[in-house]
């Protein structure tokens, strides 16, 4: 408390005792693919698509990642995290790599995004030492390093000496023992290694069995990511690099990571080149059963951005960005489905409503086209089997209020287990709550008929204090898609009636 000794006017800043909850993301993807370029397994957070063009590159031919990262931002998705995969082991033969006479240069962090040159060119100076010279690093065509009077002799400018405490684009080595000469005036661009390269395996993907943290398991340490989509799974796929179970583990890998941390989705792309019974039979094969993972069919054809040639790329990347469109327009608790798809031209299979129907039943999400109405999500299901968690926006619904209640509530940690505190816990739920009913995520005409929340001497008896424990018990009744629209029509003899409502 204040001790007030001299007279005059004080003012103090008092806490009201309100803690509002803040929604959580609900629509921050994660993009696990093939890049020409950038760091390998590092989860890089990435807000549009010139941030993603200068750490990974263009668009790389029989590759998706680039494709599904803009789908995300052109249908309206806001920020994503992208982990490069597909790097060996020890990563030396992945970075680009040129030979300059006796030395071998090679990019640091597995290549950049624009072009590495490394320039040999005459030593500075009337009258340089003999056999010195001038070494010139160029990122994009322009001078960012640059390192003059070096020698192939032993001393503090030899080159590989001089470039190892100091470059941030490049290592030399030498490739050639003995005496060494300096290598020849000239040029070299670094050149990087297959994108999709043969031996790929599903470890790439989903991480390493010796614990460490690449592929899906780097996506662990990104607490915000709430979509996970790995495009490139099926560009291994169409290469030979993978087969079909191989995918299918992959996809599993997805899953299980997704039910592991318990607040993200996964957006599953079926195999190309399948009519409706084979992705079926697909469905059927595989026997996914999933609140955490959905499946869109059939693939997507897009004009490529570079050169507006029209390909088919797999769908999860641009239903990605068609969430993130649909929460912040309408609010996750709405279902994505019934939306536009930007960019695409076509669905790659036409589908009938009797294939519809055949799929729908199984939780695989229709892509269809409409006459005057263009390429929409046909659509909303989870692959569970579960009645209470068949659609997408319940699952993702919860996602969100779990996942806020958990970030709003952090100051109620070593806080004295007591009645004043359960009431503060319930009007900090309660007014969360109410909010997300008034926006129409709760069902139901009247707040008690939306939700409840529990947090009394009888959820947090006597073993549970004595525990440490703090118990709040919370209901909701989450809205659900009207998927069937039915209007019953009769026939009926006499004038015509109307009603005034």
């Amino acid at each position: 408390m204040s001790r007030y000794q001299s007279p005059g006017v004080y003012v103090e800043e008092v806490p009201s005792g309100a803690r509002p909850i803040e929604g959580a993301g609900t629509a921050i993807a994660a993009f696990v693919g093939l890049a020409a370029a950038g760091p390998y397994d590092e989860p890089v957070l990435v807000s549009n698509w010139t941030q993603f063009t200068e750490t990974f590159g263009e668009f790389v031919d029989g590759c998706y990642l680039g494709h599904a990262v803009y789908g995300f931002f052109l249908n309206g998705g806001g920020r994503c995290y992208v982990i490069r995969v597909g790097g060996s082991d020890d990563g030396e033969g992945d970075a680009p790599q040129a030979q300059l006479g006796s030395y071998r240069v090679r990019a640091i962090g597995g290549g950049r995004a624009k072009d590495i040159t490394v320039e040999v060119a005459d030593a500075d100076g009337d009258s340089p030492a003999e056999g010195s010279f001038k070494l010139v690093v160029k990122e994009g065509g322009k001078v960012v390093e640059s390192y003059d009077q070096l020698t192939a002799s032993k001393g503090r400018q030899n080159v590989v000496t001089a470039v190892k405490a100091q470059s941030k684009l490049i290592t030399i080595e030498a490739t050639a023992s003995g005496t060494l000469e300096a290598p020849p005036k000239g040029s070299v661009t670094l050149s990087p290694a297959e994108v999709v390269r043969a031996e790929l395996s599903p470890k790439h993907y989903t991480g390493g069995s010796n614990g460490s943290r690449s592929g899906l398991g780097a996506l662990e340490a990104v607490d915000e990511a709430t979509i996970v989509c790995v495009p490139d799974l099926m560009a291994a796929y169409e290469q030979g690099a993978l087969d079909l179970t191989a995918v299918a583990t992959v996809q599993k890998a997805m899953i299980d990571h997704c039910e592991v941390m318990g607040d993200r989705m996964a957006i599953l792309d079926p195999p190309p080149g399948m009519n409706a019974q084979q992705v079926s039979q697909w469905r059927t094969k595989t026997n996914f059963d999933s609140r955490y993972a959905c499946m869109y069919y059939p693939w997507i054809s897009v004009g490529h951005p570079a050169n507006g040639q029209v390909l088919t790329v797999p769908p999860s990347g641009h239903m990605a960005g068609v969430w993130g469109r649909n929460d912040d327009t309408r609010g996750v608790h709405k279902a994505p489905a019934n939306e536009v798809i930007r960019g695409a031209l076509a669905p790659a299979t036409q589908l009938t409503r009797g294939e519809n129907a055949l799929l729908n039943p199984e939780g695989i999400n229709c892509i269809r086209s409409f006459p005057g109405r263009g390429i929409r999500i046909w659509g909303a299901r989870t692959l569970s089997s579960d009645s209470d968690w068949r659609y997408l926006n319940v699952r993702r619904l919860f996602n969100f209020l779990e996942e806020s209640i958990m970030e709003g509530t952090q100051w109620v940690v070593f806080e004295p287990n007591d009645h004043a505190l359960w009431a503060k816990i319930r009007r900090t739920i309660e007014s969360f709550l109410l909010l997300q009913w008034r926006q129409g995520a709760l069902f139901g005409a009247t707040p008690d008929e939306a939700f409840y929340v529990k947090c009394d001497a009888e959820t947090n008896p006597a073993e549970s204090i004595d525990a440490g424990q703090v118990i709040c018990e919370i209901g909701v009744a989450p809205v659900k898609p009207a998927e069937f629209v039915i209007f019953r029509l009769a026939q009926f003899s006499g004038g015509a009636s109307l009603v005034n409502e």
